[in-house]
Formats: structure tokens, sequence, C-alpha cells
């Protein structure tokens, strides 16, 4: 099993077997998925929902000294960031933060209207209305009932109603959703639903530190991150996906990247293979033409003829022997150069796809390893051994699963990272050819510790002795720290010597975690907050799960 370790890689052991079991068994013990102290991502159920929004509210409520609705209509103007907000709220002031979001100071206007008068004039629609069928906004606008209800029903059909504006001309006064629940509720309950439907979901819409999780079928899950929106998660459902793109996830790969990518795969791997073995280029126009007869000899569709053989141009004269002034016998550097210009992409890509699509196929035949692991850790349990605890038998595959995934991903991100698609003019070529050299190097290392961790999993060591299965411990044990450490070193290239030296683009990659994507924990939310929910936000909450 030595045999399996080169000298070359003496640099990452440590100085000792029992220093490097220590290591890694403190790392990556039987409690390595338990949530940290402070989970930075929490699971939003539809029953937590109304509670984490209820939170925030009443945050606002309570340091701004407002209303509820003028608390939500401030979050919502603020996507619901509370410390952004706060931070406008100390450097604007309260006065200049409530006239960007709509809201109208608390006690700036007269609410009720005189008591000698029995008729108000609409400004709508010119009609005397009696002064219980008018209503009046924070901003002070008093518009008839009826006029106001056909204003909030347009603005909920059109998708509005998270923020529904006053009537009067260039007033910017967000409506009070009281008023909207209760005076559409009148002429259509299905309506004002809607708009508390809208109300509530808001919290997720608005919200960039909050999104659904995009599992299909739905889980009804939302997931809250509390401090980078560029990071990877874990659903309760048990799907991961990027929380900033909602694809799946992805690193290395900035979001970018992987969106082209996935999108050049779907409209050209299909057929890469396809183009390569049954067409050559035009010497001309440079487009894949396809032989449909046996003569060599061939015309593309821009009027060039050319050998079939050698790509060549030719004319179109030839005898059943031979092309007329034509031989490809004799070996030419001239006439290839234009042809090898058109299949530099095309080939580049195969490449990097080819070996992206190896390491995911490798990924998902490692994944069926999980039964075999649980047959060979219960033989091995069954055996009289010294050795009680084979927990770095399935820390070792759960390391092989996470680097398998990293390295697969990692070759999209060379693709574009070293090309001519995105960052053509961020690097001279010889500043390319350095840093690509730098990061290949990485990638080997990485690809070759990967695959003998994959043979030393995959061997029947519950078949060994006692003596060649520690030698198997200590190496699986070895090559997963090893693996880590190759994992953070490729991490921080890319993030300080590779992305971080971009000086016109700006790409984010979810950072790099020992222990795998952080899987989402339930929010404890206080019992005063689930006491303070009041009636309307219950409501909601019904209908919603209804």
């Amino acid at each position: 099993m030595g045999d399996y370790m080169s000298g070359s890689e003496e640099d990452y052991y440590y100085s000792s077997d029992q220093e490097s079991i220590d290591r890694f068994e403190n790392e990556d013990s039987e409690t390595q998925w338990a949530p940290p102290k402070a989970p930075s991502c929490k699971v939003i159920t539809k029953d937590s929902l109304l509670d984490a929004q209820r939170e925030d509210l009443l945050r606002v409520m309570d340091l701004m000294s407002v209303r509820e609705h003028h608390a939500r209509t401030l979050l919502i103007h603020y996507r619901w960031d509370v410390e952004k907000l706060i931070a406008v709220y100390v450097e604007k002031g309260k006065a200049c933060m409530f006239a960007e979001a709509g809201v109208t100071l608390v006690g700036a206007v007269d609410h009720d209207l005189p008591e000698s008068l029995s008729t108000v004039m609409c400004d709508i629609c010119i009609d005397d209305v009696p002064v219980s069928d008018v209503s009046k906004m924070d901003c002070g606008h008093c518009f008839c009932n009826d006029c106001w209800t056909k204003h909030f029903i347009v603005k909920i059909n059109e998708g509005q109603s998270k923020q529904i504006r006053c009537m009067a001309h260039k007033c910017i006064a967000i409506c009070d959703e009281a008023v909207v629940r209760k005076l559409v509720s009148k002429r259509h309950p299905d309506l004002a639903d809607k708009f508390d439907r809208f109300l509530f979901e808001s919290y997720i819409e608005d919200n960039k530190m909050v999104k659904w999780c995009p599992s299909i079928p739905h889980c009804g899950n939302a997931l809250r991150v509390e401090n980078d929106e560029f990071c990877e998660v874990e659903c309760s459902c048990g799907s991961q996906f990027c929380f900033s793109c909602l694809s799946e996830a992805h690193s290395p790969c900035s979001c970018l990247m992987w969106k082209l990518w996935t999108k050049k795969c779907r409209d050209e791997s299909e057929t890469v293979n396809w183009i390569t073995v049954h067409t050559k280029p035009c010497p001309r126009c440079h487009k894949p033409v396809e032989k449909n007869g046996g003569c060599n000899l061939v015309s593309c569709i821009c009027g060039q003829a050319f050998c079939w053989l050698c790509g060549g141009a030719t004319d179109r004269d030839h005898t059943w022997s031979n092309i007329a002034n034509h031989s490809c016998g004799r070996y030419k550097e001239d006439g290839k150069k234009k042809a090898e210009h058109a299949k530099k992409y095309l080939y580049r890509y195969m490449h990097y796809h080819n070996r992206y699509k190896a390491h995911t196929d490798s990924f998902q035949q490692e994944s069926r390893l999980r039964e075999t692991i649980k047959e060979k850790v219960l033989n091995l349990e069954t055996r009289d051994s010294k050795f009680r605890d084979f927990s770095w038998v399935t820390n070792g595959l759960y390391r092989l699963f996470r680097s398998r995934r990293i390295l697969s991903y990692s070759y999209p991100f060379a693709f574009y990272m070293f090309g001519d698609d995105l960052f053509n003019n961020e690097m001279t070529a010889k500043e390319r050819q350095i840093k690509q050299n730098l990061f290949e190097d990485q990638q080997q290392q990485l690809e070759s510790n990967i695959e003998k961790l994959s043979i030393f999993i995959e061997e029947p060591f519950d078949t060994y002795s006692e003596e060649e299965v520690i030698q198997t411990r200590m190496q699986v044990i070895n090559l997963s720290v090893i693996i880590d450490n190759l994992c953070k070193k490729m991490y921080d290239c890319i993030e300080n010597d590779l992305l971080g030296s971009l000086q016109f683009s700006r790409h984010n990659i979810a950072p790099y975690l020992s222990k795998g994507i952080e899987r989402a924990v339930e929010p404890t939310i206080g019992g005063s907050t689930k006491a303070g929910c009041n009636n309307n936000c219950q409501e909601a909450d019904d209908q919603d799960n209804a």
C-alpha cells in the first residue's frame, strides 16, 4: 500500500501518525455535522416565517417608535436589511430616511376630518360624499372609499400591492395596509387575501438574505443567511445549492461562470463529439463541413473547395485519382494554420468539458459506495479487534465526496479564468500563463491525491488482517488531511492570486469549508415574539397554510 504514496508529498504529512490521527479525528469526529454555536444559516418554514418576519418588524418598531405598517414599509424599501436601515438612520437621520421610503412622520398630519362637515368632495371623482365614506392617509390626502378601493384593486392586480402609493399627484407616501385590507375585503375578499399573501411573502421576495429553497418538488422552506449571501447552503430537505444564484452548489466557480458553463454545455456538449468525428472546418470560413460522398474533394456552402484528407484549400478541378495542382502526401506547415485556429476553441472546450464530465461521473459512481462502506464497517465490527472506532472510513468517504465535487467544478473555473471570454483585458499573455501554471499544479496535486483516496476507500479492507487495516486507516487519514490542505490552498489561490487581482471584474465564490456545506438549522424565536403576533399576521398564516 505504501506504493500509492509518493515522496513528493512529504510536505503535506505530519511528523507522526498519531498527530495526523489526532488532528483529523478532532476535526471530523462523529459530531462533524452538528451546527456551530452560532449558525450562519437558518431554515424558515411556513410556521416560522411569521415569527422571523415579526422579529424584524418589532426591532424596527422599537427602534424608530413607529407603527407596524410604517416599519414594514421601511423594511421593504431597504429589502428587509435591518443593519442597512440602521446605518441610513444614523447617517441621514429619521426625516430623510422616512421621506425616501414614503413614510409620513407620525403626528405630522391631523387624521380627523372636521366634525362640522357632513360631506366632502373627492378630488378624483369630483363627487360630494358623506364623511363616513371617506378615508384619509398618513400623508393627509383624503379621497372617497370607492376611488380608494378601485385604486387598490388595480395595484393589487398589477402586482404592486407590497407598496401601494397614494393617489394624489406626485405623492410618494405608502398607503396604510390596514386601510387597504379593510376597503378591498368588502368588495373582493379574494384580492384582500392576495394582498395579505404579498405582504407575507415580501419577507422572502424582497430580502436578499432570505430565499426560497429551489428543491423540486418544493419543500416549502426558505433559508436565511446571517453574514454573506455568497455561500453554499443545505436545506433541511437535503437540497444543496448556491445561495446567491439558487443553482446547484458550484464552488469554486463564480455564479456567472457557472451560468455560462451550463448554457454552453446545453448548447454544445451533445454535438461536440459528433462534430469532431464527422466534420472538418472549412479553411476559408472555418465552419464545420460534413462529407456526404466518397470523393475527398469537398465544397463548403461559402464556395470554398478543400481536401478532406488534409483540410487544405484547393481548386475544383480533379480527376478520378487526384485533385488538380494539389498533393497532401507531403507535410506542409503553412496550410494548417487557419484550420488549427478554427479548431483551437473547440478543442479547448472539449479538454475542460471531458475532465469536468469524468470527475462528475466519478462522483456519481462513488456516491454508491455508501451502502458498500456500511457493509464493510459492519463486517469489521463483528470481528474480534482492539479497534472499535471506524469513523475514519466514513470521514474519508465524505472527504472524497466533497473534494471530488470541488475538483469537478475547478475545470469550468479554469476554462473561463484562463480563456478569452471573461478576462481578456485583465492579464497579459505572460501573466495568464504563469497563473495558469500555478493553478494547474495545484489542480493536479489535488486530483492525484483524490484518486489515491478513492482507491483505498474502494479496497476490500474488511477482509484484511488487523495490521493491514491499521495501515489502510493511516493512509485514509493522511490522505484526507492532505486533500483538505490542498483544497484550502486552491481556494486561497483563487480568492487572492486569481480573482482577487482582477481590476475590471468582480467575481465572488463561496468560501471553502473543511466540514462541507453548512446545513441550515431552524431559528429559535423568543416566546415574546410569538405572543406579540397580531391577528392580521395570524390570518395571513392561516390563508397560506390553507
